[in-house]
């Protein structure tokens, strides 16, 4: 079974390497439902998940897992430690924070450009991370951290860009860097000081 495991592990990640970029070291995006599940089943992260993975592996949270945490009480007091040792990822809910599995799906918007592997225990938030292509996901089952197979949605997504009908990951990493190089990006300092001098001087009628 442990073979089997790993043999599947090793093709998941075959495929979201190739075409979607994911690579070591492993960016694992937290929530408090796994941290939770693994205190439970006494699953040590820092050895299960290279294990599984055949490769470094960097544990990840936010601030809005570490806050949801923190309001849910001492219940969940040992989640919160697994989750205070991971590395805290900047999330664009620094003033108001929102629920973990809310932040979490925000930070694999557009195209999960960090490459994050999301693990959870939360059914509704599995459903969600799956409509959005090339997100792995993970999760505990009997004790066993488990890399769940590509979504219907991430493999229609490859299909549909072999058959030249969208571009790929790789593709639109490639654009914009040839762009930033080019000079024909601005970034967003540039864009406000330009709005400021047409402010300044107006046309006049």
């Amino acid at each position: 079974m442990k073979i089997t495991r790993q043999k599947h592990a090793k093709k998941h990640l075959g495929f979201f390497s190739n075409n979607f970029g994911v690579r070591e070291p492993y960016q694992i995006l937290l929530d408090s439902t796994f941290c939770q599940a693994a205190l439970r089943g006494h699953v040590r992260l820092r050895e299960q998940l290279p294990r599984c993975l055949m490769g470094e592996a960097q544990l990840c949270t936010t601030r809005c897992v570490l806050k949801e945490l923190e309001t849910l009480g001492k219940d969940l007091y040992g989640a919160k430690l697994i989750a205070q040792k991971s590395q805290v990822r900047n999330c664009p809910h620094f003033k108001n924070a929102v629920s973990g599995s809310d932040c979490l799906l925000s930070m694999v918007e557009e195209g999960n450009p960090h490459h994050y592997l999301v693990v959870t225990q939360d059914q509704n938030l599995s459903v969600k991370v799956k409509k959005k292509a090339g997100i792995p996901l993970m999760f505990i089952i009997q004790n066993t951290i488990v890399l769940d197979r590509p979504s219907p949605k991430t493999i229609a997504f490859v299909k549909a860009v072999e058959l030249g009908q969208l571009v790929s990951v790789h593709e639109k990493e490639s654009i914009k860097q040839l762009k930033e190089e080019q000079g024909l990006m601005k970034n967003p300092e540039q864009r406000r000081r330009k709005k400021t001098r047409e402010n300044k001087w107006p046309q006049s009628s």
